[in-house]
């Protein structure tokens, strides 16, 4: 795993309309985060504010992300005004958008949090799972408890997610992950059946189970959103993750960083009843390892695959010798 990204999930029983409504005031975070505490109202989506990671203030900055099927927004923090190092993707998928015809209410909450390698803290590094993680349950308690629950709802589904560090130019990994005809060259456990546009066509699974892959792309802010979908017709049964593109140089706000990461969403069943597609995370990884391996020998950095999973800042020696 891309070990500068983190990410935090929760079913939440409200909707999604509540839920983001509430994330859009930077003064809620009074309510929920360990210490991110709004001092004073800078303008209309920013506030200046104190830090559980930090001795310092920080200014809070908070953007809407416009899309179709699911809410999103951004949180931005920095020690300057409008001049932002950290930024937060939070996307909100409803219910029916993991399961399609669901009866369940609710929304799933998805929160994305990048620390760049050059600014990073021992601290924060080593305690940005543990705050996020316990935030993310105290978003949940304030959210249900408004929804007037008493104690905290089970959802029929849970976020896992799968992250690595892609060292070729953004543009040519979401032209080439778009193009379902190239699924065959990444995706093991598929084989071709029939006749395959650039955005949807029929496939066998490692069963020879049919099933139906469709692609649709989103631009989001600063980046990509890759919906992937696999229905098996004989079953009535959906498959869907969400693949994130965001470039490395936005993530840490670094412009000399190259590349970008590569974020799968994907949804299970909590009571583990998966028969069809992928049946864990690991085949999202490995799936990540191959896109990796294959966008960055088209970029021409054959080093950069041997440096491992996560994003690097390039040392002058590196630079040499990446190709």
């Amino acid at each position: 795993m891309e070990k500068n990204t983190f990410a935090t999930s929760a079913y939440i029983a409200t909707s999604p309309e509540s839920a983001f409504e509430y994330l859009c005031s930077l003064k809620n975070l009074d309510e929920w985060t360990l210490y991110s505490r709004m001092k004073e109202q800078v303008d209309e989506d920013t506030w200046l504010g104190t830090a559980s990671g930090y001795h310092k203030n920080l200014y809070y900055h908070v953007k809407k992300l416009e899309n179709p099927l699911f809410y999103g927004i951004e949180w931005h923090c920095g020690l300057e005004y409008q001049k932002y190092f950290q930024v937060y993707p939070v996307l909100l998928f409803p219910t029916d958008y993991i399961e399609p015809g669901t009866d369940e209410k609710g929304v799933y909450f998805h929160w994305l949090s990048f620390v760049d390698p050059k600014r990073q803290t021992q601290m924060i590094m080593q305690g940005i799972h543990t705050v996020h993680t316990s935030e993310c349950r105290s978003l949940k308690g304030n959210l249900e408890r408004k929804a007037g629950l008493t104690s905290a709802a089970k959802g029929r589904h849970f976020i896992d997610t799968d992250t690595i560090y892609v060292d070729a130019p953004i543009e040519i990994g979401i032209e080439y992950l778009q193009n379902l005809q190239n699924i065959d060259e990444w995706a093991h456990l598929l084989r071709p059946n029939g006749d395959i546009t650039s955005d949807s066509g029929e496939f066998k699974d490692e069963y020879d189970q049919k099933v139906k892959v469709s692609v649709r792309v989103h631009s989001l802010s600063k980046y990509y959103l890759l919906e992937q979908e696999h229905f098996y017709p004989d079953y009535e049964y959906y498959q869907r993750s969400v693949a994130l593109l965001i470039p490395t140089a936005y993530a840490f706000a670094d412009p000399e960083a190259s590349g970008f990461i590569l974020h799968r969403i994907t949804f299970w069943k909590t009571d583990g009843t998966v028969t069809h597609g992928k049946l864990q995370i690991e085949d999202f990884g490995a799936e990540s390892m191959n896109i990796k391996r294959l966008l960055e020998a088209k970029a021409g950095n054959l080093k950069s695959f041997d440096r491992g999973m996560s994003y690097l800042p390039k040392t002058p020696e590196s630079l040499i010798n990446s190709h």
